[in-house]
C-alpha cells in the first residue's frame, strides 16, 4: 500500500454520530472536529472532508452543521425516522461507503472517523483497490475487525486532550 507522503491525496469521511457517541459516554466531552481533521490529514493534501450527521432537531444543531463547515468539512445530514413502534433509525453506513468507492479514483488514502465494524469490508475493497485505508477513532469503541482491515488506526483514547473539547 501506498505509505504516507506530503503530496498524497486523501479524503476524511467522519461518521459524527459514532464519534460523538463514544466521546459522550467515555469522557462527557465532545469531539474537536477542528483537531480531528488536522491530525488525521498530518499535512498530506486534503481533497475532501465530509461529515456524516443526524438531524434531530435538537438544539444548537444548525450551529453545529455550520461550524463543521468553518472547519472545513462538507456536511451530509440525514433526517432521524421515527417508525410506528417508536423506534428510531438514522445511519450513514451505505453512504459513507458509496463516498468511499467513488472518491476511491481521485484519492490515494480513505480515512474513516469511525469505529463501527461495518466498515471492515470497505477498508478490505479499498486496499484491494489501492487505495491506503486508515482509521481514526476511539480504542474503546472500534472493532477489532476495522482495525486489522486498516492500514493504520489513530486512538483517539490515547491523545483526549487533543481530540476532545
Amino acid at each position: 500500500m501506498t505509505e504516507i507522503h506530503p503530496h498524497q491525496r486523501v479524503a476524511v469521511l467522519a461518521d459524527a454520530q459514532n464519534l460523538y457517541h463514544t466521546a459522550q459516554s467515555v469522557y462527557s466531552r465532545n469531539i474537536d472536529y477542528s483537531a480531528l481533521l488536522e491530525k488525521s490529514v498530518q499535512d498530506r493534501e486534503l481533497t475532501r472532508a465530509i461529515a456524516y450527521v443526524i438531524q434531530a432537531d435538537s438544539p444548537d444543531e444548525e450551529r453545529f452543521f455550520e461550524a463543521l463547515g468553518d472547519i472545513g468539512f462538507e456536511t451530509k445530514i440525514k433526517e432521524l425516522k421515527t417508525f410506528g413502534d417508536g423506534s428510531k433509525k438514522a445511519d450513514w453506513d451505505v453512504g459513507m461507503s458509496l463516498d468511499a468507492v467513488t472518491l476511491a479514483n481521485h484519492v490515494d488514502t480513505v480515512i474513516l472517523c469511525t469505529g463501527d465494524g461495518d466498515f471492515s469490508r470497505l477498508c478490505s475493497h479499498l486496499r484491494h483497490e489501492g487505495v491506503r485505508t486508515e482509521v481514526t477513532s476511539f480504542a474503546e469503541s472500534t472493532s477489532e475487525e476495522l482495525t486489522e482491515a486498516a492500514d493504520a488506526f489513530i486512538d483517539m483514547s490515547e491523545r483526549p486532550d487533543t481530540f476532545l473539547l
